[in-house]
């Protein structure tokens, strides 16, 4: 199906764990060069133990500085850029919208979308220069429906989406795709701290918050990190070579999240 990257050169905000961290392996598999970022420096240095054919850089999506940075060593060290995985996105609060602060909704806003433009914005020059070049952002399930007690990081995954299909229009005529992934519920730290969270906001059990979560997905279970990773490299290969400015769903068909 052609699914190889040899000798692409790829990019991985957040890459130090989960979901990033397998993009970055499967890439790496399929024979590209990969750069990460992170800003959890213990997880970085675990994977330079781990991936020393890896380039790592402790990095903040959401400071202009440190993008420009980032990007200066990338390009630095690999003379170019191919692939652009914006997957950097934290979870934000959980809550009710009146009982949130003004500053998580802010933070929450400036990693998941703000950080996606700034990474854009820079990659952009170098990806022009390449054949075969393209960019996936990371969204959510929460960025196609409403999430109750979850507004900011819902808002910020509909931007997401918004984003890439806007940025696909304009690079589309410049050989460049765009695309973005929805990702379900993904089984992992993240996901267990949600579920943490909203079964506190609900009064009610973890047990019985993860089966309401489950209930509404037609697999009836979480979908997980290799599965949005081998969508990733589906959309980075010759294979989709005539998609662009989609919403992949990766989700096992989920109608509601709670």
């Amino acid at each position: 199906m052609g699914l190889s990257l040899q000798g692409k050169k790829a990019l991985v905000t957040a890459g130090a764990n989960g979901i990033g961290l397998q993009i970055a392996q499967t890439f790496s598999q399929a024979g590209a060069r990969v750069a990460i970022c992170d800003v959890d420096e213990a997880a970085l240095e675990a994977v330079r133990k781990a991936h020393p054919e890896f380039l790592v850089i402790a990095a903040d999506v959401s400071r202009e500085a440190d993008v420009a940075q980032l990007f200066d060593e990338v390009i630095t060290a690999f003379s170019g850029l191919d692939l652009l995985i914006n997957n950097a996105g934290i979870s934000g609060p959980t809550g009710r919208v009146d009982t949130l602060e003004f500053s998580e909704w802010q933070r929450t806003l400036d990693i998941n979308i703000s950080g996606q433009f700034l990474c854009t914005k820079a990659a952009v020059p170098h990806l022009l220069k390449s054949s075969g070049a393209a960019i996936v952002n990371l969204s959510s399930i929460a960025g196609h429906m409403g999430v109750a007690g979850r507004t900011p990081y819902a808002a910020s995954k509909w931007a997401v989406v918004g984003f890439t299909k806007s940025v696909a229009l304009e690079l589309g005529s410049e050989g460049v795709r765009v695309n973005c992934i929805l990702p379900g519920i993904v089984a992992g730290p993240r996901i267990d701290r949600v579920i943490a969270a909203k079964a506190q906001m609900h009064d009610t059990s973890i047990e019985e918050m993860t089966k309401l979560y489950t209930q509404h997905v037609s697999l009836g279970q979480f979908v997980n990190a290799q599965d949005i990773a081998n969508m990733a490299l589906f959309l980075c290969s010759d294979a989709a070579a005539n998609v662009h400015g989609q919403e992949m769903v990766v989700d096992g068909y989920t109608e509601a999240v709670y």
